[in-house]
């Protein structure tokens, strides 16, 4: 059986050229990843195919031929970071297939009926194949069947004793190759006894045998391990080869960071390199805008307060998430009114300069406000508070934050000078210090209120004069701790302003005896915050130790705890809250747990459930939204001193017929505006009571 040498299939053989890597030009990457993924280009092949010739004539007889070109291409596919899907990898070929005529045809009279050719209106003629086999570059059996079967199996013009187009022998051609096991396929046609037989002569992949990845410094060795885990000692294929790439790239973009694979090469002994680029942040620099025009200024602020604040370093592939991280934490700094981070390219190289643009707000000014306090239950103004401060919020450009504020009320009055430093320089744990001097004048109807038959009875007013030092910084992810050292004079005074040691009842308004109380605070706290928001789990203990440094200063300890809980129900939220402290050693009367209230137990009165060493508060509320910022709210409160009302010294709760326990419950609508949550409530309580409340505020 011989080759028939008028009458052929010949194309140019399909080649995957894997052994030539992407190639990246400068910025490349750069340009990949702020916008889409660098363009690759391998290799195309073309050669000319030789005529088709159906039967065999004499010599003396030309027939008119028909020139296949064929070429295949493989080009990466423009990729973002920022698209619904990640698109495929390069690696899969596309092929294309041209069919020209010759430049000299002879004429059509010498041309005989049953002849492939050209038809006059362009259309293809059709060559009958009597037998379609699968073999290797020298025309033998291929040693593996299962490979002769996938090639097979992709074929689908193809078939024995089928009348076939030249461009449907190449188009299967191109489903040999995107079956991915193979990197050349070659169509030959051999004239038989029997007919026409179309061999198509491929050459498979090599075994993979190991992996080389080179560049990758933040993609774990385990996940590319495990995505080659099962090619071992198999034949590469192309398609896998195709999805682990795919998959590669989609884990750099999920997290947000600057990577991508920019080459794939096999080597000999079927070892699969795979080129990873990651682009490395070169430089960070401030640059200050100016409010009004966006042009770039000099700024107040140091850049070392705000570079500090950034998780991103230099050295590290840059991570989108991460900067945006970045930007909320110093917009939370309070000092920015604009900030983001512009991506530029860092010279000849493959890294990125990130320059983060700031717009400050102004550092200082006064302010004045006004505010609801829930001490004061009676009177034509009672509970209003009116505000005085002035601030400033970058000393020294350091972030540093300077207050002095006055509030003044009906009865209530509090002069407080803060200073804070939030992050102390030096330190790489993030702690801040606050330094504070406080004056203030509160009323006592909380502890020694008047009784509910008492309505001439008047409420002592209680003064403070503390100072103390406190420092906080970050634990973990979501915890926070503070201690402090606060020093504090407490003392008591009737509506004309003497001082007073027994209330109206004879209880002892101080645990000394004296017209004041000192006490030196040892402070601890520790917070939990979920996402922030009202809705979020939230968990605050608090414990303060008084040291007797002086035999008159006083020594006691107190624990108290808050903690809080959010079950989403549909657009419905349902919120659980606990509150509970202790008292032990001697302590001031007018320190004592109170409970009953608006942000306590609602349906009664500030502090008209119980005064005790001990209390526990749990209250649960369901709210839903109704119209626009309004929302609904059902809740139900529980309050007890759990009997400690007459340990507290001269028993003001006992004084007063406190109940000790109770409970109440309502409904009630929220208003999200400027100042906050306004509420307004109406409660009912086991006395068979009605009362409304109102606050500014989420509750406690």
């Amino acid at each position: 059986m011989h080759k028939n040498e008028e009458v052929r299939f010949v194309s140019s053989s399909l080649k995957i050229p894997l052994s030539h890597p992407h190639q990246l030009q400068r910025h490349s990457l750069f340009k990949t990843l702020t916008s889409q993924l660098a363009q690759n280009a391998l290799n195309s092949l073309s050669q000319l195919t030789h005529s088709l010739n159906p039967h065999a004539h004499s010599d003396s007889l030309t027939r008119p031929s028909l020139l296949c070109f064929a070429s295949l291409s493989l080009s990466s596919h423009s990729t973002s970071f920022h698209g619904d899907a990640v698109p495929k990898s390069p690696l899969l070929c596309s092929a294309s297939l041209a069919l020209t005529q010759p430049s000299a045809i002879v004429d059509s009279t010498q041309t005989k009926a049953g002849s492939a050719s050209v038809s006059r209106h362009g259309e293809e003629e059709r060559v009958l194949v009597s037998e379609v086999l699968v073999r290797n570059r020298d025309g033998e059996e291929l040693e593996r069947k299962d490979l002769e079967n996938e090639a097979l199996a992709a074929l689908k013009a193809c078939r024995a004793n089928s009348a076939l187009t030249v461009r449907e022998v190449q188009e299967d051609v191109h489903r040999i190759i995107d079956s991915g096991y193979f990197c050349s396929c070659m169509p030959l046609a051999v004239d038989t006894r029997d007919g026409i037989r179309l061999m198509f002569q491929v050459e498979p992949n090599q075994e993979f045998h190991g992996l080389v990845c080179e560049g990758a410094n933040v993609l774990p060795s385990k996940f590319i391990e495990d995505a080659f885990r099962d090619g071992y000692g198999k034949v590469v294929n192309i398609r896998r080869v195709d999805e682990v790439i795919t998959s590669i790239n989609r884990w750099y973009m999920e997290r947000g960071l600057f990577g991508v694979v920019s080459g794939v090469e096999i080597l000999s002994g079927g070892i699969l390199r795979l080129q990873v680029a990651e682009a490395e942040v070169n430089n960070i620099s401030i640059r200050f805008l100016d409010r009004k025009t966006g042009e770039p200024t000099k700024g107040k602020t140091k850049p070392e307060t705000i570079l500090r604040q950034l998780t991103t370093k230099k050295g590290q592939v840059y991570s989108m998430l991460q900067g945006k991280r970045d930007v909320d934490t110093v917009s939370t700094m309070g000092i920015m009114e604009d900030v983001s981070i512009t991506p530029q390219p860092a010279g000849d190289t493959d890294k990125v300069d990130l320059v983060m643009n700031v717009v400050e707000r102004p550092s200082g000014g006064f302010s004045a406000g006004g505010g609801i306090s829930s001490g004061i239950t009676s009177g034509p103004l009672s509970g209003l508070i009116g505000s005085f401060a002035y601030s400033h919020r970058n000393v020294f450009g350091r972030n540093q934050k300077f207050n002095i504020s006055l509030e003044r009320g009906q009865i209530d009055s509090i002069f407080r000078i803060n200073y804070t430093d939030p992050w102390i320089e030096g330190d790489d744990k993030r702690t801040s210090r606050t330094i504070m001097v406080q004056n203030s004048r509160t009323p006592g109807t909380l502890v020694h209120g008047k009784r509910p038959d008492q309505s001439n009875d008047s409420s002592p007013i209680i003064g403070r004069v503390t100072a103390g030092i406190e420092f906080s910084r970050p634990i973990r992810p979501k915890w926070s701790g503070t201690v402090g050292l606060i020093f504090q004079h407490a003392g008591a005074r009737d509506e004309k302003g003497n001082p007073i040691i027994k209330d109206g009842y004879g209880s002892p308004l101080t645990a000394s005896g004296r017209t004041h109380d000192d006490m030196l605070l040892a402070k601890f706290e520790s917070v939990y915050t979920g996402s922030g928001d009202h809705g979020s789990s939230m968990f605050v203990f608090n414990m303060e130790q008084g040291l007797p440094v002086l035999p008159e200063w006083l020594f006691f300890n107190r624990v108290n705890a808050r903690v809080r809980k959010g079950v989403v129900f549909g657009p419905a939220l349902l919120l659980l809250s606990l509150s509970g402290g202790h008292v032990v050693g001697n302590f001031s009367p007018h320190e004592a747990f109170a409970i009953g209230g608006t942000n306590s137990v609602r349906g009664y009165e500030e502090g008209a459930v119980g005064s005790g060493r001990s209390y526990a508060v749990s209250s649960g509320e369901i709210s839903f939204p109704m119209l626009g910022p309004v929302e609904g709210v059902i809740f139900a409160d529980y309050g007890t001193d759990f009997g400690s009302g007459p340990t507290v010294p001269g028993d003001p709760a006992g004084a007063r017929l406190k109940p000790g326990s109770g409970y109440g419950y309502g409904f009630g609508i929220r208003v999200e505006s400027p100042l906050g949550p306004l509420r307004l409530e109406y409660a009912f309580n086991d006395k068979h009571a009605k009362r409304f409340h109102f606050g500014v505020g989420h509750r406690n």
